[in-house]
């Protein structure tokens, strides 16, 4: 039972990652202009969905990258540094028209050289990087440029450091060893042709860092693995969809239609199944082209920032439900006729450029039944950010071409593949319910931000109940729609699905009476979220007090854990009680976060530390509430006006911990200092209470 529960919440799976950030980093180079210039080359390598900002930035918004170099007689600057051309964007977070570079962006810095002696010249960058979701703080990385001596042959060398500047004159132990490192080099390479250049590039010494540059760089590995992880969820799912979607009137047809063609028409059995690969491989470049539109139109990460947007959220339910209605039989979503007829004359053509033709063609004749699916799913992925909406495209095409390439080369399987019928609209219909049931988890997340509480667990709960009881019962035959074919008898195999779907309603049932539901965790508001807390016709509980034994300014949290949503009234607390603090930040919509709560959280040794050992702060990044006037200010860390109490508690998280996904852990003494590192989604109870109880252990 729980497998297949599980395996129809695939369907609506939504992951929250919780990382460190290190995006950005640096090579430099020289490179030879002329006979007296020469070019100092900085290059910034940036990850994918990260933005550097120009050197020219409207105030009020990011710190701009900025270059400073010391002067000595040795040389002498010529002009400013050179940036990149990079993209002129509407910027969501700073609310303003701003110049960025991805990827890659190389600056330049003409000098003129004035001495034949070895010299250094001396400089640093200063930059902060963002993406859709958040800025990391500024950051300045120190460069170091040689000059050897001028003889007969001279070298420039270039070392990206993070050391301060020595402004003494005296060679550091950095400098010393890069310079030890290129000494054979700078002995023996002549530059004598224009544009002849030297890379030397050092590696980085975090030794100047405090001990949070280890976390940082500790915290993005596993960051990777978790964005691996996601991308793979998102192909997984994806291919489901895909797998469904060949299930549907406007797909399943083809099969045998198509696959037949390629093998009466070629001269050879070869030549067929050549082509029906070459079909089957269009599918998945159109697809993917399709999902590299979405990734080029909106950036690597532009949605990714909108998971916890009311306006998002509410415009994808509004367009799940149309989704929904079309595939239950209300309307068609159809793409214009003449760009079928259009495409279906040039696969007349024959040839490579005709299968491509019929495969476009295919993409635009089952646009009915593909469409809401394809749409699903590029909301879900392009909510991911990065490279999950081409990652998605790719599973789904995938589903859609392997049969037209198997059933090709073994075209005797084509007598094993069920008639068309009735079954294919049935497929269509329980798609329609899945998507009705998945709209509603988008306007759940706009209510949870606003905290309008109209939308509240039992709501929820008795939505969903409706909407899989409405399927069990469709199922079961007593409920018909259109398109629907007449249904003499229930087949084995829709029975079954039908038993499944109310089990799974009778599942949801004993959740408006506080049933925790773990399989379905982070899908509904959590438990506190709700008219009564503790369930219908409980309204005080039985593991915590009444509220009036309450910690001034405190809350019962998830579990009845005593908790605080402001940092410096639980600080307080904490001190009076002489208690370690866990600081939880979190989000009103953040999956994952209600996933901790309701599956890691309840253990009995995790929630026994929570309520008695520890006092919890919990942090809403997305809190929409407006600061006082007297409270708002400008962050020095992302320069942006910090105006709500989410604002503030992200703009908090960013400065002191260099984080900005949730959930995401740290516990500190009632001093504020750090007891272990922090730590993120961890479904592991294990490893969590280990988590908790190595800060218990050095707060002692």
């Amino acid at each position: 039972m729980k497998i297949v529960i599980a395996s129809i919440l695939l369907f609506f799976s939504t992951f929250s990652q919780a990382q460190i950030y290190d995006p950005v980093s640096f090579e430099t180079s020289v490179e030879k202009v002329n006979e007296n210039q020469y070019a100092l080359i900085i290059n910034a390598f940036i990850e994918p969905g990260w933005h550097l900002y120009s050197q020219d930035v409207p105030s009020g918004g990011p710190i701009p990258t900025s270059f400073q170099f010391s002067s000595n007689d040795n040389y002498a600057l010529k002009g400013e540094v050179i940036e990149p051309e990079g993209h002129v964007i509407d910027d969501p977070i700073f609310e303003m028209e701003i110049k960025y570079f991805s990827d890659k962006a190389t600056f330049k810095q003409i000098i003129e050289r004035k001495s034949q002696g070895a010299f250094q010249i001396k400089g640093s960058v200063e930059f902060m990087v963002c993406n859709d979701e958040s800025c990391l703080p500024p950051t300045q990385k120190n460069v170091v440029f040689k000059f050897s001596k001028l003889n007969n042959t001279e070298v420039a060398s270039a070392a990206d450091l993070d050391e301060e500047p020595n402004t003494d004159g005296e060679t550091t132990d950095s400098e010393k060893s890069v310079e030890q490192d290129k000494e054979s080099v700078e002995e023996n390479i002549s530059p004598q042709v224009s544009g002849d250049m030297v890379d030397a590039v050092a590696k980085t010494d975090n030794s100047a860092e405090d001990a949070n540059e280890d976390t940082i760089t500790t915290e993005e590995v596993d960051g990777e693995s978790e964005n691996s992880e996601s991308l793979w969820s998102i192909f997984i799912l994806s291919f489901l969809g895909g797998f469904a979607a060949l299930l549907t009137p406007c797909v399943f047809p083809m099969i045998p239609m198509t696959v037949s063609f390629f093998t009466k028409q070629s001269k050879s059995r070869a030549s067929g199944i050549r082509n029906a690969i070459f079909y089957g491989l269009f599918i998945i470049i159109i697809y993917v082209i399709l999902g590299s539109v979405v990734t080029g139109i909106f950036g690597a990460d532009a949605l990714n920032a909108l998971s916890t947007n009311v306006w998002f959220n509410v415009i994808f339910f509004i367009l799940l439900i149309f989704f929904a209605f079309s595939f239950l039989g209300a309307f068609e979503i159809m793409l214009p006729n003449s760009w079928a007829n259009k495409i279906d004359s040039q696969a007349d053509r024959g040839g490579i450029v005709g299968i491509f033709f019929m495969a476009l063609a295919l993409a635009i004749v089952s646009f009915s039944c593909t469409g809401p699916i394809v749409g699903t799913l590029l909301v879900e992925a392009a909510s991911k950010g990065g490279i999950a909406p081409i990652v998605g495209m790719l599973g789904f095409s995938t589903a859609i071409a392997l049969p037209f390439a198997l059933f090709a080369a073994f075209p005797g399987w084509l007598n094993s593949l069920p008639k068309s019928g009735g079954w294919l609209n049935t497929v269509k219909v329980v798609l329609g319910f899945l998507e009705l049931a998945l709209a509603f988890k988008f306007l759940s997340n706009a209510d949870l931000v606003l905290q309008l509480h109209l939308l509240e667990r039992e709501t929820f709960l008795a939505i969903w109940i409706a909407v899989f009881a409405g399927l069990a019962l469709y199922l079961f035959g007593k409920i018909t729609l259109p398109h629907d074919s007449p249904l003499p008898h229930i087949s084995v195999g829709r029975l079954t699905l039908g038993l499944l779907t109310l089990a799974f309603v009778v599942y949801l049932i004993p959740g408006l009476w506080g049933a925790p539901l773990q399989w379905i965790s982070g899908f509904p508001p959590p438990m506190q979220y709700s008219e009564s807390p503790y369930g219908v016709g409980n309204s005080k509980g039985s593991i915590s007090g009444p509220a009036e034994e309450l910690p001034p300014n405190a809350e019962l949290g998830p579990l009845d854990i005593v908790m605080f949503k402001d940092y410096e009234e639980g600080m307080a607390y904490a001190k009076s009680q002489n208690k370690p603090v866990m600081l939880d930040f979190t989000g009103y919509a953040c999956v994952n976060c209600r996933k901790m709560e309701e599956r890691v959280w309840p253990d009995p040794q995790v929630s026994q530390v929570l309520k008695n050992d520890v006092v919890l702060i919990s942090l809403y990044v997305d809190d929409k509430k407006e600061l006082p006037e007297e409270e708002k200010y400008v962050s020095e860390t992302t320069g942006k006006e910090i105006e709500t109490i989410g604002n503030k508690w992200s703009d908090f998280q960013i400065k002191n911990y260099k984080a900005n996904a949730q959930p995401y852990y740290v516990l500190i003494d009632n001093e504020g200092n750090n007891l272990n590192k922090p730590t993120a989604y961890d479904p592991d109870i294990e490893s969590y209470l280990g988590w908790l109880q190595e800060g218990l252990e050095n707060y002692k």
